[in-house]
C-alpha cells in the first residue's frame, strides 16, 4: 500500500533539526558545559552526542561522567551531574527561543486537518513545552509534547498503548536513533536531512532504503511517502 503524509493518522515529530534548527545550538552548549573538564573531554563529549543524536541530556551526561571523564580528564575534579544538567539547559533555553523554526508547519497541518500531531523529543519535556508556548508552536501538536527524561521508545510505547498513536503513523526524525525508535514502534519514517547532523547520512539513507526529505516544507508535496 501506498501512502501520502495526508493518508496517516497520527504525525509523530522529533524536534530539533526537524522542527527547530537547534542541533548545533545543543552541539554548542554539551561543549561549554563540559569544558570545566578540559578541551579534550568535551570535545570527546561533542564526538558522543553527534554519534547519538536523539539520546537525551540526562543519558549523555551520565556516560560521560563515567566513561569519558576518567579516560580524557582523569585528575580533573569539574561539575556534578546535577551541575552540568543546569548550566547545559541555561545554555540551551536562549538558543530554543530564538533559532529557526521550519518552514511549511502550517501549510503541512492544513493537509494533515484529520491527523493526531505529537512531538516526541529527546529534549527536556518540560524546557519543551515552555518553548513550544512561548514561540506560539504548542497549539499544532494537539495530542502533546513530550520528551526526556523519557526516553523516545519509553514514549512511543506508552502512547501507543494508551491510544494516543493510533495507525498508520509516521515518525519524522533527522537522526539514526529516530529511525531505530520508529522501527522498534513499527511506525513508518522519514529522515528529514536539511539540519541533521548525522555523517554520511546519503549512505546510510541509500543502504537502509529510507525514506528522506530535505525538510517539514517539502512534506506538504503530496508524495509518496511508503
Amino acid at each position: 500500500m501506498k501512502l501520502q503524509v495526508s493518508d496517516y493518522a497520527t504525525l509523530v515529530f522529533d524536534c530539533d533539526g526537524v522542527i527547530l534548527n537547534s542541533n548545533q545550538v545543543k552541539t554548542d552548549a554539551f561543549y561549554q558545559a563540559a569544558l570545566p573538564y578540559g578541551e579534550a573531554a568535551a570535545q570527546a563529549l561533542i564526538d558522543y552526542h553527534v554519534a547519538n543524536g536523539g539520546v537525551s541530556r540526562y543519558l549523555k551526561f551520565g556516560y560521560f561522567l563515567e566513561q569519558l571523564v576518567p579516560k580524557f580528564a582523569p585528575n580533573d575534579a569539574g561539575p556534578s551531574l546535577d551541575e552540568l544538567l543546569e548550566n547545559y539547559a541555561k545554555a540551551v533555553l536562549q538558543g530554543l527561543l530564538s533559532c529557526e523554526v521550519a518552514l511549511g508547519l502550517k501549510e503541512l497541518r492544513a493537509a494533515t486537518p484529520n491527523a493526531r500531531w505529537l512531538i516526541v523529543s529527546g529534549g527536556d519535556q518540560s524546557e519543551l513545552r515552555k518553548v513550544f508556548a512561548q514561540r506560539d508552536l504548542a497549539a499544532l501538536f494537539d495530542s502533546g509534547i513530550y520528551g526526556s527524561p523519557d526516553t523516545k521508545d519509553e514514549i512511543l510505547s506508552r502512547e501507543l498503548q494508551n491510544g494516543n498513536i493510533q495507525a498508520p503513523a509516521l515518525f519524522i526524525g533527522d537522526s539514526k536513533y529516530d529511525q531505530k525508535a520508529a522501527a522498534t514502534a513499527r511506525l513508518d519514517f522519514v529522515f528529514l536531512s536539511k539540519w541533521s547532523e548525522v555523517k554520511g547520512w546519503k549512505e546510510w539513507i541509500a543502504r537502509e532504503k529510507l525514506c528522506t526529505r530535505a525538510s517539514i516544507n517539502a512534506l506538504a508535496d503530496p508524495g509518496i511517502i511508503k
